[in-house]
């Protein structure tokens, strides 16, 4: 070796770029939605949108209020009508946004009285035409609402207690909540005022107004664990103290979209009056060391990936609490589907019925008949389902046939089939400006070429076979965690050119009812696609050779669908069929 090349001095070690952490970094904004955020807190639009851009119309809107600060009061653009799939990627925003908005009515619990469903359905038929979806995160949403009857539109909600408060944006969203808290017979404990003490403590505080990305919560005391509570950035679910009795289990860290991870138990055992106070903290912690630097790293998730579990707890306690938590026992595996579809029994010996409609589709009028409904067979409360369904409280038992009656008669199916119980979508590229493919309609077209093509094996059929239908990677309808799960995208037609289609994952789940085992993902077959008019027919063969090839009559589908080589998983496959 030459003495020059010896004597060059070593290259000094790459500095590693800051995160963006608040309690490390600094305060600093290292990208535009973080320079706005601190600008103005996106609470403040409110006045804005009442005072201005509702009397001024849309044109009048600042960039970003329009696609940022809205966020914080429930309110995205629309997809403009014609607007290609995947121009998102390549046009000026101007030219996809719309001049309408979805509106997403926040529904803590999912908790509705029918002054407030109707009043739901008296703004679809006002303001949205008529339009309205049930989420799988409990919410309702409008479409075609103009910023012009948005004040109309909050006072509205605001007369009978709901509202649109943090519905999205950086802030602590929606708490998803047991649909049958309070009532179900065989609850552990209700985690009503857990969920309504987080909501009146924190929801619309500036101090958690500026998180990092969205913040999801889960909380159930129900043993079906029914918030699919492996997937939220913070969840509670129920548990028995062998000492202190029943309480909560703490999990944190959950996530899907295009990075997904499920969240882990902190072991740590929680009463109903700890339960508030420790959400304030993880929801702090999250607030001050969540990476803000790039945005497809911001969620909880990716802090919890390089801390682990037990650093994340003793910064809880210690920086946040200031003092230490108690362990606590791991829930057990729940028996029994968490979609509370047919007819349970409720603690006070009436009864609470689960009704399907078909991916979550609603609209004003049958919302209103469905008000007028519940009100006529003696109840005045229903909850929405993290399933994109509805249950309906408080049915005495001589009422509960004709109740039966008269949901399946407003398509509300209270003995659905197991595709029509089991099928969710999200938005799709009817409204959703990152959707490549329809999805609303593919899922109501394929449950019923489905249940006619397996009629002749619907008896072998089991209870729940999820199908999750997404129109983009951000699985907001759960795909990587369904059955079969399928993601929106481009595909190459037999023409060369490119036509809608979906990547095809299968055999996901989120609790051991699902899977026979942990919780987990899908899995992914190399090439496996198959185009929207070709799902149907893909799953029907797909859940032929699951029941002639499973090993027996209790493998799952998803256990199954791990099992099997990818062949028999692919389009073509010579082996024997049910």
């Amino acid at each position: 070796m030459s003495t020059e090349t010896s004597s060059r001095p070593a290259r000094p070690p790459r500095q590693k770029k800051p995160n963006g952490q608040w309690k490390v970094d600094g305060q600093e904004p290292l990208n535009h939605n973080e320079e706005f955020k601190q600008e103005d807190d996106g609470l403040n639009v409110r006045q804005r949108i009442e005072e201005i851009y509702s009397k001024q119309g849309f044109a009048s809107i600042d960039p970003d209020d329009l696609r940022g600060r809205f966020r914080w009061w429930g309110l995205y653009t629309q997809r403009r009508p014609g607007v290609p799939p995947g121009a998102h990627n390549s046009l000026p925003p101007e030219e996809v946004d719309d001049e309408y908005f979805m509106l997403r009515i926040r529904l803590d619990g999912g908790a509705l009285t029918t002054d407030q469903l109707r009043l739901i359905g008296e703004l679809s038929r006002d303001f949205g035409r008529s339009t309205a979806d049930i989420t799988d995160r409990q919410n309702v949403q409008l479409h075609w609402v103009r910023v012009e009857d948005m004040p109309e539109i909050w006072r509205r909600l605001e007369s009978v207690g709901l509202g649109t408060t943090e519905a999205c944006g950086d802030t602590p969203r929606v708490i998803l909540g047991s649909p049958v808290a309070g009532i179900a017979a065989d609850e552990i404990i209700d985690p009503t005022a857990v969920i309504q003490e987080i909501s009146r403590r924190y929801i619309g505080d500036p101090e958690l107004s500026n998180l990092p990305r969205k913040y999801k919560s889960a909380i159930t005391g129900h043993p079906s664990q029914d918030v699919v509570h492996e997937i939220n950035d913070f969840s509670l679910v129920g548990v028995v103290h062998p000492e202190l009795g029943p309480g909560f289990d703490l999990w944190v860290g959950g996530g899907l979209s295009t990075n997904p991870r499920l969240a882990e138990r902190l072991g740590v055992f929680l009463t109903e009056d700890e339960a508030p106070d420790v959400w304030h903290a993880v929801t702090q912690c999250f607030r001050d060391y969540g990476y803000r630097r790039l945005r497809a790293k911001a969620r909880l998730k990716f802090l919890l990936a390089d801390w682990g579990p037990e650093k994340f707890r003793q910064v809880i306690e210690d920086e946040y609490l200031g003092r230490s938590l108690t362990d606590g026992p791991e829930p057990p595996a729940p028996t029994s589907p968490g979609d509370h579809i047919g007819v349970h029994a409720q603690k006070d010996g009436r009864f609470y019925i689960g009704a399907a409609p078909a991916v979550g589709r609603v609209n004003g009028e049958l919302l209103l008949e469905l008000a007028d409904l519940i009100e006529a067979h003696g109840s005045h409360r229903l909850r929405t389902t993290p399933h994109q369904k509805i249950v309906v409280l408080d049915v005495a038992a001589e009422k509960v046939e004709s109740l039966k009656d008269g949901l399946s008669a407003l398509g509300l199916d209270p003995s659905p089939s197991v595709f029509r119980r089991s099928t969710m979508a999200c938005t799709g590229i009817e409204f959703c400006k990152l959707s490549f493919v329809e999805t609303k309609s593919t899922g109501i077209t394929v449950i019923g070429q489905l249940e006619e093509a397996l009629a002749d094996v619907a008896d072998q059929l089991p209870e729940r076979l999820t199908l999750n239908i997404n129109g983009c990677p951000n699985s907001c309808a759960r795909i990587q965690v369904a059955d079969i799960g399928l993601k929106g995208q481009l595909m190459a037609g037999d023409d060369g050119e490119q036509t809608p289609g979906y990547q095809v994952h299968l055999g996901g789940g989120l609790t051991s009812s699902d899977r026979d085992e942990e919780a987990g993902l899908g899995r992914t077959v190399r090439g496996l696609k198959v185009s929207r008019e070709g799902v149907a027919a893909y799953v029907e063969k797909l859940i032929r050779r699951y029941l002639s090839t499973r090993e027996s009559a209790s493998e799952t589908f998803a256990v199954w669908a791990h099992r099997v080589d990818d062949d028999v998983l692919q389009h073509q496959w010579e082996g024997r069929s049910a």
